[in-house]
């Protein structure tokens, strides 16, 4: 067993998969994708990291979560994004799901609006099980961060604070795109 896996808590104990997205990473999309216009649908808020990000940058922002985390960044809880079946006015989702019901996300968000992007653990590429949406012709980029961003520890943990061993990128769907998609790097300091 390598030591990465001898280090990862049982699911017991990440709970709802609770890890906050750096600032960095969500305003480094924005450095590099501009939203359409209209309101941005983050469906997995949690306390509200994303959201924070894209309201600084003039953003509207419906924030919804299945916990109720107590923020003021959080515009609604107890919203199961996978038993949504009808999408608010939105133009776009961003959001960085729990791992665990990653491809659900992806495959529900695409159902509901025409443009998503997802903070993904790299790895994400790897696996026969998503070829529907990672060959499919919508992934549309794919944006790989050259260095490593700052942890993201799960919510609650009080341990050391470790150096990021897992590479992430941003995902982005277009249901209007046909073809492969495009890779680039971007970097988490501001271009």
């Amino acid at each position: 067993m390598s030591a990465i896996a001898e280090q990862r808590a049982p699911l017991a104990e990440r709970r709802d998969d609770l890890y906050e997205t750096p600032e960095c990473a969500t305003r480094a999309l924005l450095a590099v994708e501009s939203l359409p216009q209209g309101t941005v649908w983050e469906p997995a808020c949690g306390p509200g990291a994303i959201v924070r990000v894209l309201r600084a940058a003039g953003h509207q922002v419906y924030a919804t979560d299945l916990v109720n985390y107590g923020s003021a960044d959080q515009d609604e809880h107890r919203v199961d994004f996978l038993m949504e079946f009808a999408a608010p006015e939105i133009a776009s989702i961003v959001t960085n799901p729990p791992f665990k019901l990653a491809a659900e996300f992806v495959r529900h968000a695409l159902l509901l609006c025409p443009r998503v992007y997802m903070f993904l653990r790299l790895a994400f590429l790897e696996s026969e099980g998503r070829s529907d949406i990672l060959e499919g012709g919508q992934l549309r980029r794919v944006y790989v961060f050259r260095e490593r961003l700052p942890m993201m520890h799960r919510a609650g943990w009080v341990g050391t604070r470790a150096s990021s061993r897992m590479a992430f990128a941003w995902f982005c769907w277009d249901r209007q795109h046909r073809g492969p998609a495009e890779l680039h790097r971007i970097s988490r300091e501001a271009l």
